[in-house]
């Protein structure tokens, strides 16, 4: 079964939000990457990206000149939350 670890956590030093899904096997870490691929293509937005077999942490960081996490990133974040509430497995 997939878990989504709670909702994104904004972080400071630097500014930027995190968040961590976990997944039931490879498969299923293998579509979600895919998924946020074409979001990521889609929007021009490329979060940090840490992944194993069984899990994703994606980290959006503040914009560079701001320091500050815009509008359209907030967005990116809840596509991103959308991709995974449509996989069948994601809890």
């Amino acid at each position: 079964m997939t878990t989504a670890q709670g909702t994104w956590k904004e972080r400071k030093r630097p500014t930027r939000l995190e968040r961590r899904f976990e997944f039931s096997d490879y498969e299923e870490t293998r579509e979600f990457l895919e998924s946020l691929a074409d979001i990521s293509e889609a929007t021009g937005r490329y979060p940090d990206i840490s992944f194993g077999r069984t899990h994703v942490s994606l980290t959006i960081q503040a914009d560079e000149a701001t320091g500050v996490i815009a509008d359209d990133q907030r967005d990116f974040a809840r596509r991103v939350d959308e991709i995974a509430a449509a996989e069948p497995a994601m809890a």
